[in-house]
């Protein structure tokens, strides 16, 4: 058999075919949104523009989600090289400039995820002045959120609210990227310091010792005591929320990379194991965990890929091959359930990139609908799949 003989593997082809898909869907949508952002989730599978809120009309850049439209472009363009999904992803510089220099709707540790896919990304690959000025903006507002004695940087609303007050959640180890850039940026320790410090405290209070996690926790604000653990979004307070340990994969892992904290490896592995023994056949989670073999419950395809990118994250970490490469085939076929089972390519019109994902069951939010957060994430891990050397954003 010669070179020319050899055909790509059956996953080589799925994920490349897939690729081209969700490129023809966001291409589409830089046609409907263009530099004005879709609504979180879907609703009946199609995105529509965001709602009005925090005083700023429809479309406006508000809420917590709005970077993962950047975020895609900003791979798109990892992946085709064109100079659209460049010119695309670079027009909302101004709208997250705009942001904070403005105060709109700043109240939330989820700067970090918003900054890095918008702003840390074109600062990094371009230099790009503003961006870069507008993430450090944005790091700064962060630190504010951070929370003495306890060390914790809270998680949602004003600081002064009690019921607010003291309150963490595990999606914000996604958020701590942007204060380890602006350390490295700037020189200044402290930022790094304050991500160190809260992500230390949650691996030693949200992760269980049984390996599940929490999805929200509370320490005294007064004293630094930690309180108890919540839920908000998973089905009860000791359950585990799908999306909640997918978030502790990635965010263990990623925390890892920057710390060299090898406890914050083993809890990534912690996270990982306890999700992949609590899967479903198809490798797509129930929402929360504790519906393992539940058909009357609904998947969350967003925890799965979010937890697919983990997966490969945790492996490019360890030094053992065989545990690695575990990590890898279980990320593989996470992957390809959602692009076979999960993907619109093909079968159904949507502006969606997968479908089935849920938002917040208890408050019936975002349910068996498409979110900006499970589209991003999907194709991050079909990014990562298809293309060497890729740079991780994170």
């Amino acid at each position: 058999m010669t070179a020319t003989d050899v055909r790509p593997s059956p996953d080589a082809e799925a994920m490349a075919a897939a690729v081209a898909a969700a490129l023809r869907t966001v291409d589409a949508n830089i046609d409907t949104f263009g530099d004005r952002y879709p609504a979180d989730t879907t609703a009946a599978n199609h995105y529509p523009l965001r709602p009005p809120a925090a005083g700023q009309p429809e479309g406006a850049n508000v809420g917590w989600t709005t970077s993962f439209w950047p975020g895609m472009l900003w791979l798109a363009h990892d992946l085709t090289g064109g100079e659209r999904h460049l010119r695309a992803a670079l027009s909302h510089v101004n709208s997250f400039a705009d942001r904070v220099a403005y105060g709109i709707d700043l109240d939330t540790h989820d700067l970090g995820f918003l900054y890095t896919l918008s702003c840390v990304t074109p600062a990094r690959r371009f230099g790009d002045r503003r961006a870069e000025e507008a993430a450090l903006a944005a790091a700064d507002h962060l630190m504010t959120r951070v929370l003495e004695p306890a060390g914790i940087i809270q998680a949602w609303g004003d600081l002064n609210d009690p019921r607010q007050r003291g309150r963490t959640i595990i999606d914000s180890l996604m958020n701590t990227p942007l204060l380890f850039w602006a350390s490295a940026t700037t020189g200044d320790d402290r930022y790094a310091a304050a991500a160190r410090r809260h992500t230390a405290q949650l691996r030693q209070h949200i992760l269980r010792p049984d390996g599940t996690t929490f999805h929200t926790f509370y320490w005294d604000p007064a004293t630094g005591a930690p309180l108890r653990g919540e839920t908000e979004q998973g089905h009860a307070d000791d359950s585990c929320w799908a999306r909640g340990q997918a978030w502790g994969i990635y965010g263990f892992g990623i925390n890892y990379r920057y710390t060299g904290d090898a406890s914050l490896l083993v809890a990534a592995q912690t996270c990982a194991d306890y999700f992949l023994a609590h899967l479903p056949d198809d490798h797509v989670a129930y929402w929360d965990l504790a519906f393992a073999d539940r058909k009357d419950q609904e998947r969350d395809s967003s925890a799965a890929a979010i937890a697919a990118c983990g997966l490969v994250e945790l492996a490019d970490n360890l030094t053992d091959p065989a545990r690695a490469d575990r990590y890898r085939e279980a990320a593989t076929l996470i992957l390809r359930s959602l692009i076979d089972n999960y993907s619109t390519a093909g079968h159904l019109v949507s502006n969606s990139l997968i479908l089935h994902g849920v938002y917040d069951k208890p408050k019936g939010v975002g349910v068996d609908e498409g979110n900006l957060w499970g589209d991003y994430f999907y194709l991050e891990a079909l990014t990562r799949a298809t293309t060497p050397g890729w740079t991780n954003p994170w």
